[in-house]
């Protein structure tokens, strides 16, 4: 069956009217042909856009680039970019069909960021984090005898934020899109309605994860055949949400926020105690914000400030680096790994105690991003000795490693770094009857409870406390790169607070060791969070001989596993083509470009 999407409409918003390229752009009707099972559009006679770009590995293309953890995904948001939508619109496209073809992370029932740089070198950052409810307090997650409940903190109704993705999608159409809204969501209705076949990666992500749904018969008749796991290359076909994206299709942020979709979310909420109510969702606002921005040794870093704690952290970490030779270290060394480690350790230490939902609190961010602070940090690291972290100090909340990041970059330089997340791999695991979407447990990422202390280190600090409306803070870490007013590159990861040191190393690779995007992308990584005092490294990260050698330094080191998914646009000056980058360690992951 033929999906035909609405023709785009090419009112540009105030910001792209400096930039008169793209008025030159011809408007075609979205071309949807088949990619793993992706519904077809049928083509207008009249298309006449450059080739799309796509395969396995990095990909070049001179008009339009869209990396991702999934190919299809990606897919929709480069046909957006080659049908003549800017990268704004692309990004929109992109996460809506994330929603269908990425359960675990992509979503209309989360919430995240998104930073754009303009063609002109100017920049904005849009929040659109989850927000406790109106009924929210410090002690919600304290049981009937006064203690502390992990279920409820992260694993029951309780846990689930005012979702944000889709006001937050709305507000970036509104300021700075220029196609049709509708035309932007057509493509995951399709991939909703008319299904996709399962890969053996989201087979498997979806069947190990149901056991873990059983408490709610609309999650398990979702993800399931009558209670049984998908198949590998099963058209899954997902109804119920499909409805849901065509109330926000047409009816914009108020397709969710108002209306059946906010009834049915308010009447779950109900039958599992939770807090959500119709009010919340209609309060709920997303909000544009002035990015983080620092340089390191020439290079523009352009990131999220809070609610996020990636962009202060990041630029911190840097600031405090610039100070050494990490190149004659050498790449993954036990020197390098030190070096950064104990800037890392510096980092977490102050995002713990500074840096909250900035309407709420008051973060000291000209201080930690200033280059005579990261001095003073400096000055304390000893090149023969870890530090040690103390466990009174500071909370750190528990943070998922499940999110997901994807870059975009348009044909006239304007470059969308956005990460989005349901928090924990599939969220709370509740789907709202009627509504087909998975809620997040965002709740989870507040602190535990005010003075809460345990042997593990955690402490109720008051910045980053559950109250009504506020935002919980957060690691994603949506970064741009650029130097001498040119576009570089678009990073971001998903890893819970690995996100903030996947992004530095990836940074750290481009600037300091030349790599390539490829290269720097797929490059192993390594991870410290100050608490607890533990170094994390990738399996084969460094050499037994460097792992040794951080151990005597006093590092409590382990080699194992992997760390996030950094999917990367990077622009090349000397061929003018942008470059693809998706991370090797997704098996789904794809860049598209044309």
């Amino acid at each position: 069956m033929a999906v035909r999407l609405k023709r785009l409409d090419w009112t540009m918003p105030t910001r792209t009217r400096r930039h008169p390229r793209l008025h030159q752009l011809f408007p075609v009707l979205l071309i949807l042909v088949g990619l793993l099972g992706l519904p077809a559009c049928e083509a207008p006679a009249d298309a006449s856009a450059a080739a799309l770009v796509e395969g396995p590995g990095p990909q070049r293309a001179l008009n339009g680039m869209v990396a991702s953890v999934n190919a299809i995904a990606s897919r929709v948001g480069a046909l957006v970019l080659q049908a003549g939508g800017n990268a704004v619109d692309a990004a929109i496209a992109t996460g809506f069909a994330l929603a269908v073809v990425h359960p675990s992370a992509g979503n209309i029932g989360g919430g995240g960021f998104m930073v754009i740089r303009f063609p002109d070198g100017t920049s904005t950052a849009l929040d659109f984090r989850e927000k406790a409810p109106l009924a929210a307090h410090p002690e919600m997650f304290l049981d009937e005898n006064g203690e502390y409940s992990r279920d409820i903190h992260h694993s029951s109704h309780v846990a689930v934020g005012v979702p944000g993705t889709v006001a937050g999608f709305a507000m970036a159409h509104e300021k700075y899109g220029s196609a049709d809204w509708a035309g932007l969501v057509d493509p995951a209705i399709g991939l909703a309605g008319e299904g996709f076949e399962l890969s053996e990666a989201l087979a498997g992500s979806i069947g190990r994860t149901l056991r873990s749904m059983e408490r709610y018969p609309a999650s398990v008749a979702k993800f399931s055949r009558d209670g049984e796991a998908y198949e590998v290359g099963e058209v899954w076909k997902q109804p119920d949400l499909a409805r849901a994206l065509e109330r926000i299709r047409d009816q914009g942020r108020d397709g969710f926020y108002l209306g059946e979709t906010a009834r049915l979310i308010a009447k779950e909420m109900v039958r599992g105690r939770g807090m959500i109510t119709e009010e919340d969702l209609a309060r709920y606002e997303a909000q544009e914000r002035t990015p983080v921005r620092g340089t390191f040794k020439g290079y523009e870093i352009i990131s999220m400030p809070p609610p996020s704690s990636g962009g202060t952290a990041l630029v911190e970490m840097l600031n405090i680096l610039e100070g050494f030779d990490l190149a004659g270290m050498g790449h993954n060394s036990a020197e390098y790994v030190h070096h950064l480690t104990e800037a890392m350790r510096r980092a977490f230490r102050d995002r713990a105690r500074y840096l909250a939902d900035a309407d709420f609190a008051d973060p000291p961010l000209e201080r930690l991003t200033s280059k005579g602070y990261a001095e003073t940090l400096r000055a304390e690291i000893q090149p023969d000795r870890a530090s040690v972290s103390s466990p009174t100090d500071i909370t750190l909340p528990e943070e998922s490693m499940e999110t997901t990041h994807y870059s975009v970059v348009d044909s006239q330089g304007m470059a969308v770094s956005v990460t989005y997340t349901l928090e924990a791999g599939y969220g709370s695991k509740i789907v709202v009857p009627g509504g087909g979407f998975l809620l997040n447990n965002e709740m989870g990422d507040f602190n535990a409870a005010p003075g809460l202390t345990n042997d593990r280190g955690l402490i109720g600090t008051e910045p980053n406390l559950a109250r009504p409306e506020q935002r919980m803070l957060s690691s994603m870490t949506p970064t741009i790169l650029a130097k001498g007013g040119e576009l570089v590159a678009v990073v971001g990861s998903p890893g819970g607070r690995t996100i903030i040191n996947s992004v530095l190393q990836v940074v750290l690779n481009l600037t300091e060791f030349g790599m390539g995007i490829h290269e720097a992308v797929a490059a192993k990584r390594f991870h410290h969070q100050w608490l607890p005092d533990a170094l994390r490294i990738e399996a084969e990260g460094v050499s037994e001989e460097a792992l040794a050698a951080l151990e005597s330094l006093g590092h409590s080191a382990r080699m194992a596993g992997s760390q996030g998914s950094t999917p990367s646009v990077f622009f090349d000056s000397e061929t003018g083509e942008l470059i693809g980058a998706p991370d090797p360690r997704d098996r789904d992951g794809g860049a598209v470009g044309y």
